[in-house]
Order: structure tokens, then C-alpha cells, then sequence
């Protein structure tokens, strides 16, 4: 059993290499173990690639017959863009296969494994299945939800002020955490923020790493469109910028970002509230956006935290205290009356960056089923 969970263990870190690069295919580990050692290893690398099952059998040759594979996720059993790796290890001569979790995907849910018992193969299902749920959060949330997951990244300081009363907020937290969050930026679809936040700080909103790095889609929610025409994110030469607008603002504006590369929607808006955040997700979900980082300001972290919208918190915490009467706190919007209506989290893990804390947490499910 302790050697299952070392090789599963390795199927997961293997995975993990390729996040932000699969999207919108989950991230896929496989070992492939014969007398106790590794004849053959792989992951999927890219959306449009073969699986990660393809990658281990190649390496493995005749080894496979008789061997055990460690596979992070249920193998495929449905034709996509490459063949049915369920397939593949029903006639590769494998004995045994060992699977984290099943897949979401109604396509595959639990097809893959049958196609596995029916040929006589023995199928264990669930080792390390709460590491192989958290590495694939991003990719279960969509095959459930039809939507992309969203995190939402707040840097504030030890008293919770993410700026002073006039705006000012550079810089919070310290080099490490801010490269932090550029590897995340390399890792998403798509970074959000609200027209205050383009106005106030005239962002690139890019992906600044040593190497390089993938820019996300850059997602601008301003609702009358009163983005300026030279603000660096109309600069479209290195990232895409898309910004949503609603249904009534100035369409001649709307042309002449059009002609600087901007793409501009037109939604809904709510009377109180903005624009109809479920619908924008809906609308960036249908165009390939699997994963949203809002970093945007206080009121609009507000409007995603009321619409329910925040499928994850980073919270980094600066070893600073700020105070203020009027200092800028992480989310602000409409006032509620009792603590009672407080959005419950559930911590999953603290860390040390650098000199601050970044704290990770996840909406508390059924939180307020017993009041």
C-alpha cells in the first residue's frame, strides 16, 4: 500500500508540471510500475496532445504486460481530439490500474473503468483522491458548472486595508508574493478587473516572469464604457483585452476600441449591481475562459463574493498595519446587518512568501444549512 501512494504521489507531481497549459483538458499523471520499478511515465502536456496514458505506454514498450499503471484520473473512453485511452490500456496487457478519481465529465463518469473491469483488468479507484480533486478543482468546476472557476486574490495588510484612503496601495506585499501571483497569471484563462481599477492604476495586467510566461486574457467589466483609449490595456500587441460593457453604453467608443484590437460585449446590467456577473461568466465560459483571477477592487470582489461567485480565496497578508478611518478594505459594497450573513470559508493552508502570510480558502459548503 505504501508503494501505491508513493507512485500515485508521483503521478500527481508529474501532473501538476502542466497547469495552465491544459486548460480546457484536466491535468493527467500516469506511472507505469512493473516488479517494483518504473518502466514508463507521462503526463498530458497541452490540450490537442496525446494523454498522459499514451506518453507512459510508449516509454514502457513490453514492459506494460503484466505492470501496474497509477493514473491521476479515470482513463477516456469517448473520441475527442485524440483516442480512448481506456482503449489503450484494456489492450495493452496491464494488469492492475490504480485511479485517483473518476471523471466529472459526463462523457467518461465511470465508463472508463467498466471498459477496464470487462476486460478482467483489476481496478482500484480513490487512492490520493483528495489530492487528485484539488489538482483538478479548475477542470471539475467546469464540467459541473459550465462556468470558469474563479479565484479571487486579495493582498491587504495585518489590520485587512489593501489601500490608504487616497488609493494608494504599492505595494502591499513584498517581491516574492507579487512573483507569486505572476505564476498564477501564467497558469489562467483570463485576469479581471473593474474599470476603477483601470482608471486608478492604468494597469498591464501582463505576465512579468524571468522566463517569460503565458498572458491571460484580459477582462475588463465597465459597464459604461469609459475606458480610456490609450490605457495600457488597449495595447493588444502582447494580450488579448476583452471588456465587457452594458447593453445601452456609447457604441462609437465601442468602434474605436475595436480598432485598437479590443474585443467589447455588450450584457445586461442589474439595477443595483452592474453588470450580471452570471452572465458574463456564462458569455467568458462559452468562449473558452476555463479559469478567471479577479483582481480587481474592493466593490468589485464585493459583487462576485454577494453573486456567489468565488470559487477560491488567495489572501496574501503583509506584516504591515495600516489603520485609517477611510483606508480601502478588501471587500466593500452593499452593508449587511449581522454577522449572520457573513460568507463562510474553510481554510485549507497557510503559507510563508517571503515576509508575508498567504493564506488559501475555499467557500464553506452548506454553510448556513443550520442556522
Amino acid at each position: 500500500m505504501n508503494n501505491d501512494y508513493n507512485f500515485m504521489k508521483l503521478a500527481l507531481d508529474l501532473a501538476s508540471t502542466a497547469k495552465g497549459k491544459t486548460n480546457p483538458n484536466p491535468l493527467v499523471g500516469a506511472v507505469i510500475v512493473k516488479d517494483g520499478m518504473i518502466v514508463g511515465s507521462g503526463l498530458h502536456r497541452k490540450a490537442g496532445e496525446p494523454h498522459a496514458e499514451v506518453h507512459a505506454f510508449r516509454m514502457a514498450g513490453d514492459h506494460a504486460k503484466g505492470a501496474t499503471l497509477y493514473v491521476t484520473l479515470e482513463p477516456c473512453s469517448h473520441y475527442g481530439k485524440t483516442p480512448p485511452c481506456a482503449e489503450l490500456v484494456k489492450d495493452s496487457g496491464i494488469r492492475r490500474v490504480v485511479i485517483a478519481m473518476k471523471d466529472p465529465n459526463p462523457l467518461v463518469a465511470g465508463r472508463g473503468i467498466k471498459i477496464l473491469e470487462d476486460a478482467g483488468i483489476e481496478v482500484e479507484v480513490g487512492l490520493l483522491e483528495d489530492e487528485a480533486r484539488k489538482l483538478n478543482e479548475r477542470f471539475i468546476h467546469n464540467m459541473v458548472h459550465q462556468t470558469p472557476f474563479v479565484i479571487s486574490k486579495i493582498a491587504m495588510t495585518l489590520d485587512g486595508k489593501i489601500a490608504a484612503h487616497n488609493g494608494h496601495s504599492k505595494w502591499v506585499t513584498g517581491e516574492e508574493a507579487r512573483r507569486k501571483v505572476h505564476e498564477l497569471r501564467d497558469e489562467v484563462d483570463g485576469i479581471l478587473v473593474g474599470i476603477g481599477t483601470v482608471l486608478a492604476d492604468d494597469p498591464m495586467l501582463t505576465t512579468r516572469l524571468p522566463q517569460g510566461g503565458k498572458n491571460p486574457v484580459r477582462i475588463i467589466l465597465d459597464s459604461e464604457l469609459r475606458t480610456p483609449l490609450h490605457a495600457k490595456i488597449t495595447d493588444c500587441s502582447e494580450a488579448e483585452t476583452w471588456i465587457f460593457a452594458g447593453e445601452g453604453a456609447n457604441k462609437e467608443k465601442a468602434n474605436n476600441l475595436l480598432e485598437k484590437g479590443v474585443q467589447v460585449y455588450f450584457v445586461p446590467k442589474n439595477e443595483k449591481e452592474g453588470l450580471d456577473l452570471t452572465t458574463v461568466m456564462k458569455e467568458l465560459f462559452a468562449k473558452g475562459i476555463t479559469d478567471v483571477l479577479v483582481e480587481g477592487g474592493s466593490e468589485l470582489n464585493a459583487s462576485f463574493l454577494r453573486a456567489g461567485l468565488i470559487n477560491k480565496y488567495l489572501i496574501y497578508v503583509a506584516p504591515k498595519i495600516l489603520g485609517g478611518r477611510h483606508s480601502l478594505t478588501p471587500y466593500t459594497g452593499v452593508d449587511v446587518n449581522s454577522m449572520d450573513e457573513a460568507v463562510a470559508v474553510d481554510f485549507d493552508s497557510f503559507e510563508q512568501v517571503g515576509d508575508d502570510l498567504l493564506i488559501t480558502a475555499y467557500p464553506k459548503q452548506l454553510a448556513n444549512d443550520k442556522k
